[in-house]
């Protein structure tokens, strides 16, 4: 589920504000399939005044020696290198250990005489090698490979079962398909269980290594002087090999600053008071340098239903990234967009043909209309859709919201805006990579220009390409409020994945059917 929440003195507001939405950073959460992301935007939760005072005032400890200084960036300086290598390593790991695994569970079978048919050793090293990549992929789009905290631990059994189940299942699905078994279907089976231990297993074991070779994280520790005081107890009783504590500050104020001088590798907030403070500015700079931040989570953020914490030193945390999309996962979207495309061809090539002639007939030249448009990251692209308005449209009035029974429409093709067939052309949008199927929809320069000064946040609708339809297309309206829409283009944002999409188009449909305007 989505928190969104924005910090106004000392109060919390939890309601689901989506002006105060925008005011929202991305949390680490478990990019498992079906998996929800969760996002916080800073409310002043109350604090935990369990912990005792030590009376003593936040620092950044005794004047940093300089060699401390150099020390802490060159840690840096090797630990942003480790998130490359820990990829190869484990690309290498999981394609050597899974093929490996389905030649051994093949070879017990087969020496127990479990094996009712038994075909040439070639065939076998064919279809192994076939069931490896398709278990490679699963596990890339899944986020295996992705950048991995340094700190914190949570565990991967259950993550790792859903991405062998599903690699398994795609094995058996080109099976009841093709007729062509890429292995025996006891082996699956075996496969399922034994190939979640193995992938676990080379990740304790590419960490293990990584924390014998590299010096330990050293942390910067944010939060009032209680907090930190309790946080650096805590966490000095772990061994020094695991972690050093850089230091201590009160405020997040020129926190990269703060993370020179001390040293430090990682930062972890202490109080919920400091999310305003770090996003978007400066956790973006700090991501740039390779420093991960960490936000300890409250009770009352528990509550709220925060999901995929880690643990550090007994302390529940979550890491902070600034942006929602990991690169696998944009990858991943990617696919499905041409996926989508190249299956629906044959229904969309020949109804795209015939709009465009009852336009020409109805409406006359041009059939397309070409506009300008907000896409990725700020970045403008011609939008093509079919021609509904009379030419000139927009001569006295300028760039103006849509909408409903909107009076400039050439009279006969009203039908089709409620139809959303005046967005087909934009499938070559998608092709070209300008847009999405599913995401927020593109918004005019004009109006984007407007919506940002006036809705705090708006701006990280850009965070994907924009789309054809999307979450707020399904549950509002063409003059439904920018800043509901807003709401629901966050919430989409954080809780992306392709069964989302697979909801939304299915919701689409209903609404092209129901004719909603």
């Amino acid at each position: 589920m989505g928190l969104y929440a924005r910090a106004r003195g000392d109060r919390a507001s939890t309601a689901p504000d989506p002006v105060h939405a925008g005011r929202c950073l991305s949390i680490v959460s478990d990019p498992s399939p079906g998996a929800t992301r969760t996002t916080a935007g800073g409310p002043h939760a109350a604090q935990n005044g369990s912990a005792p005072s030590t009376g003593r005032e936040p620092s950044i400890g005794a004047p940093t020696p300089q060699h401390a200084h150099e020390a802490g960036s060159e840690r840096r300086q090797r630990l942003a290198r480790l998130p490359q290598r820990r990829t190869r390593a484990l690309l290498a790991l999981d394609a050597v250990g899974l093929f490996s695994l389905m030649m051994a569970i093949h070879g017990v079978r087969y020496a127990l005489d479990l094996m009712t048919t038994v075909y040439p050793l070639q065939n076998y090293v064919i279809g192994f090698g076939i069931a490896t990549g398709i278990h490679l992929a699963v596990l890339y789009f899944g986020g295996l490979y992705e950048r991995e905290e340094r700190l914190g631990s949570r565990p991967r059994l259950p993550r790792a079962l859903a991405l062998i189940g599903v690699a398994v299942l795609l094995c058996a699905g080109i099976a009841l398909l093709t007729g062509q078994y890429l292995m025996p279907r006891g082996n699956l089976v075996i496969l399922f269980v034994l190939g979640a231990l193995l992938v676990v297993a080379n990740r304790r074991i590419v960490r293990e290594i990584q924390r014998r070779r590299h010096p330990a994280p050293r942390v910067l520790l944010v939060g009032e002087p209680h907090q930190t005081g309790t946080a650096a107890a805590q966490l000095r009783e772990l061994d020094a090999d695991d972690l050093e504590v850089a230091g201590e500050v009160r405020e997040a104020d020129d926190l990269p600053a703060h993370v020179e001088r001390a040293g430090a590798t990682d930062v972890l907030l202490l109080s919920n008071r400091t999310l305003d403070d770090v996003y978007p500015e400066p956790l973006a700079t700090l991501e740039r340098r390779g420093v991960g931040v960490l936000q300890m989570v409250r009770p009352s953020n528990s509550m709220l239903g925060l999901r995929g914490i880690s643990e550090l030193g007994g302390m529940p945390v979550v890491a902070l990234r600034s942006h929602v999309l990991t690169v696998s996962e944009r990858q991943l979207k990617r696919l499905e967009d041409l996926l989508l495309l190249l299956v629906t061809a044959p229904v969309t090539v020949p109804l795209t043909g015939l709009t465009a002639l009852y336009v020409r007939l109805v409406a006359g030249a041009p059939v397309l209309y070409r506009q300008e448009r907000v896409g990725q990251a700020g970045r403008v692209f011609s939008m093509v859709k079919f021609r509904t308005m009379r030419p000139n449209a927009e001569a006295e009035s300028g760039a103006v919201w849509a909408q409903r029974r909107d009076p400039r429409v050439v009279r006969g093709l009203g039908w089709l805006r409620d139809a959303r067939l005046d967005e087909l052309p934009q499938l070559w949008n998608v092709l070209r990579g300008e847009m999405t199927v599913v995401g927020p929809r593109p918004e005019r320069p004009e109006l984007v220009a407007q919506f940002e000064r006036a809705i705090p946040g708006y701006e990280r609708r850009g965070e994907v390409p924009p789309g054809i339809t999307g979450l707020a297309q399904v549950h509002g309206r063409y003059h439904t409020d920018p800043e509901y829409k807003l709401g629901h283009d966050l919430q989409y944002l954080v809780n992306w994945s392709p069964v989302l999409d697979l909801q939304i188009l299915l919701r689409t449909l209903w609404v092209i059917l129901a004719r909603r305007v």
